[in-house]
């Protein structure tokens, strides 16, 4: 067997039996590229406000606005300010994960909950457990073995198919990524399949191998290391869990107005700051690592920092951390690559659709021949 033959051969094999599994998850991902913009689109009321002012209410009276509207047993765990004057800030909850009200600076107006939409509620599930249990109670997690076996398996498609692709002359080679629509359908989706592919493969492969961090431990291990970083041992779970500390609704909100003001002073181009019970994070309109953020600790009975820990000289576990979530999502080169990454997602979606139709119309012919024969 030829080495074009085993490529194809691999390729076939592999895509066969998951490539609805990847056309979801490539799909579910590429809804999720413009999820916040689409959310303020369809929610404006939550995300902007109505008015823009000079001055914001301080951070203190801001919690005391949006005590009436937190849940019994859920506690105020900070709020985010954005540099967008337009923007609606964030008081943090407790619980559930990400929780957080809406509410306008310069007024005080509790806005409402912000919350995923359930559209792209769906699309995350399905992009990370094939809608499975968020976390099983017991036994495997198989949605997540799901998307990560298949993800594993476009992986060795991707690469195969590179195998089946390669061109041996420069004819050939500008043929192949040439996209035809006048020649039939057949021709149309192979185009297509082979053209597609091609200008996607590398964004899809980014994709996918950091993708595979979120599936499987002993990949996360080694993926880190490749890097020269060794794993810290994942934290325990138990405990409060977040909830409420001592039946205490709020905490002491004294001086976050102060060190908000110092910190929004000392770090020009800010683009966030999140101020909690004596910590703080300053996170920058830059590209590249999207959750790099320089942080702070504060003493809450006075608002003096204590302790600055700047993104620049951050553990390499952390910084990978965030370049990884950055590469896997596109946002690392703004606009441009998340568009790029959406078009890419897309086109992953379609290549398994692409190549059942392809392999199914060969068996079909095959079968009028054989048909025919006398």
């Amino acid at each position: 067997m030829g080495m074009r033959k085993f490529f194809r051969w691999v390729h076939l094999w592999l895509s066969v039996p998951f490539g609805v599994c990847i056309s979801l998850v490539c799909f579910s991902g590429a809804m999720l590229v413009f999820e916040e913009e689409v959310t303020r689109l369809c929610r404006p009321a939550l995300y902007e406000v109505d008015e823009v002012k000079e001055e914001t209410l301080p951070l203190d009276e801001l919690v005391a606005r949006a005590a009436p509207f937190v849940p019994e047993g859920v506690r105020v765990a900070g709020i985010t300010s954005f540099a967008d004057p337009a923007r609606a800030w964030q008081v943090n909850l407790s619980r559930p994960k990400r929780a957080a009200l809406a509410i306008d600076p310069y007024t005080g107006e509790v806005k409402g909950r912000h919350e995923r939409l359930p559209f792209f509620t769906v699309m995350f599930r399905l992009h990370r457990w094939m809608l499975d249990a968020s976390r099983p109670s017991e036994g495997v997690w198989w949605g997540k073995m799901v998307v990560g076996v298949s993800t594993l398996m476009f992986v060795a498609a991707l690469l195969s198919g590179i195998g089946v692709w390669w061109p041996r002359t420069r004819k050939a080679f500008s043929d192949s990524l040439k996209v035809v629509a006048r020649k039939g359908w057949r021709r149309f989706w192979h185009s297509l399949h082979v053209a597609g592919g091609m200008y996607a493969v590398l964004l899809l492969l980014v994709m996918a191998l950091t993708g595979l961090t979120w599936s499987f431990g002993w990949y996360r291990t080694a993926f880190y290391r490749a890097f020269g970083v060794e794993l810290a041992k994942a934290a325990s779970r138990g405990g409060t869990g977040g909830g409420q500390v001592a039946g205490t609704l709020l905490p002491d909100v004294r001086n976050w107005q102060k060190v908000h003001a110092e910190l929004s002073g000392r770090n020009p181009g800010w683009r966030q700051i999140m101020v909690a019970d004596g910590q703080a994070s300053v996170a920058f309109d830059a590209l590249g690592n999207r959750r790099a953020a320089d942080r702070y600790r504060f003493s809450p009975s006075d608002g003096q920092v204590t302790q600055v820990s700047l993104y620049k000289d951050a553990a390499r576990e952390g910084k990978l951390r965030g370049w990884i979530y950055s590469l896997h999502v596109g946002n690392w080169g703004g606009w441009v690559t998340r568009v790029l990454y959406f078009a890419a997602a897309l086109l992953g979606a379609a290549l398994p659709l692409t190549g059942y139709y392809l392999w199914i119309a060969r068996l079909l012919r095959k079968g009028r021949r054989r048909a025919a024969l006398p």
